[in-house]
């Protein structure tokens, strides 16, 4: 699987409900170089960190737009 398709499954994971920052470090985060899937959906603008207190991550725009162009649906 490459890092598209996991990119893909991220954001449809975050556009089924805003997510935790800690959640998704949880479920997403990685010590290895090659698999940076947050950090690449993060610098694409596919998903942001609301800076309030609760730190929810969101999809955004270009996020609902990567899903649409793929095919893909907000999971559940």
């Amino acid at each position: 699987m490459n890092n598209v398709s996991l990119t893909l499954d991220l954001v449809a994971w975050i556009a089924a409900r805003p997510r935790s920052y800690r959640e998704v470090m949880g479920a997403w985060r990685s010590s290895c170089p090659r698999l940076t899937v947050w950090e690449d959906a993060l610098d694409a603008g596919m998903v942001r960190v609301d800076s309030d207190g609760d730190q929810q991550v969101r999809i955004t725009a270009l996020g609902s737009a990567f899903l649409l162009a793929n095919g893909r649906h907000a999971m559940a």
